[in-house]
């Protein structure tokens, strides 16, 4: 059962500016709720630098360094390493950044992290565009989905992080998102538990860049795990397994509906969104048993 007193008190100053029905802040307090005060965060520019503040000003508790939005994996692993040399095993290294300084600017110091086994937990939260900076289109970006840089919809696919991870064969990495809470908090705790490089992947709704409604952005979330635009699974050294997965998937309008984004999308895209959704889950289904 949750601590309601706990949860209240947390580890972010309240009235923090993000905007209405953002789910990167709920993550960040999901993901602090369940590492606690001993861990250091690791954030580049971008929406998630507004907990950092600037100054003498934060809204974080916990010690939290602003890096540049390329190198935040890097930054976080040479953290971890002056931790060791003092002999702190014990503090929780954290990278916290968004799909653009993850699956793009970021990528090449995150592989590395990776492949030298940094014992880093790196989270990307995935709003699915460069938000920030304007709602440019990301390699997050799903297939369709409108952006400032995609007026016609995105004509591609979304980049495949986690399978990115498992291909680097680190101990863990998983997905996870606002719509599920307790899964959300399970994998940030083994994540904490395990030695080595981990990665969260966190599907996070964005109603400023995804024209949805800011009172939505749990029964949008949770319209995406329905349908399939985002599956819940995790990869434990080698072994995948999909968390409660629907029995049948809703057709994907049900989830582009809610957004206008999508309102553009042509019936040849939404054919093809549509194919690329169910073809990736009745992957994940098999690789699960295997």
């Amino acid at each position: 059962m949750i601590d309601i007193k706990k949860e209240s008190r947390g580890y972010i100053a309240h009235g923090v500016s993000a905007c209405a029905g953002c789910g990167m802040e709920l993550i960040l307090r999901t993901v602090l709720n369940a590492l606690g005060q001993d861990t250091t965060l690791v954030i580049p520019p971008g929406c998630s630098a507004l907990f950092c503040g600037f100054g003498k000003e934060t809204g974080l508790k916990v010690s939290t360094f602003q890096g540049n939005l390329e190198n935040s994996a890097a930054y976080a692993a040479g953290i971890r390493a002056g931790y060791e040399v003092q002999g702190n095993n014990h503090s929780t290294v954290v990278a916290f950044a968004g799909d653009g300084g993850t699956l793009d600017i970021g990528l090449q110091s995150l592989s590395g992290m990776m492949e030298r086994g940094d014992d880093v937990l790196y989270i990307c939260y995935d709003n699915e565009a460069y938000m920030n900076t304007g709602i440019q289109g990301s390699s997050a970006t799903p297939l369709g989905a409108w952006t400032t840089t995609t007026p016609t919809g995105k004509p591609v696919y979304k980049k495949d992080l986690l399978g990115i991870a498992m291909a680097h064969g680190i101990p863990y990495c998983a997905s996870a998102s606002v719509a599920n809470i307790k899964d959300m908090t399970k994998k940030v705790e083994k994540a904490k538990s395990i030695q080595g490089p981990k990665l969260l992947h966190i599907h996070c709704p964005c109603p400023t860049g995804w024209g949805s409604a800011p009172s939505k952005s749990i029964e949008v979330s949770k319209k995406a795990v329905q349908t399939g635009a985002w599956v819940l699974y995790e990869c434990e050294d080698g072994n995948i397994k999909l968390n409660n997965p629907p029995k049948e998937l809703k057709a994907v309008q049900e989830y582009t509906k809610l957004q206008k984004r999508f309102s553009g999308i042509n019936e040849e895209q939404l054919v093809a969104l549509q194919m690329g959704i169910t073809k990736n889950f009745e992957r994940l289904m098999r690789m699960q048993a295997e």
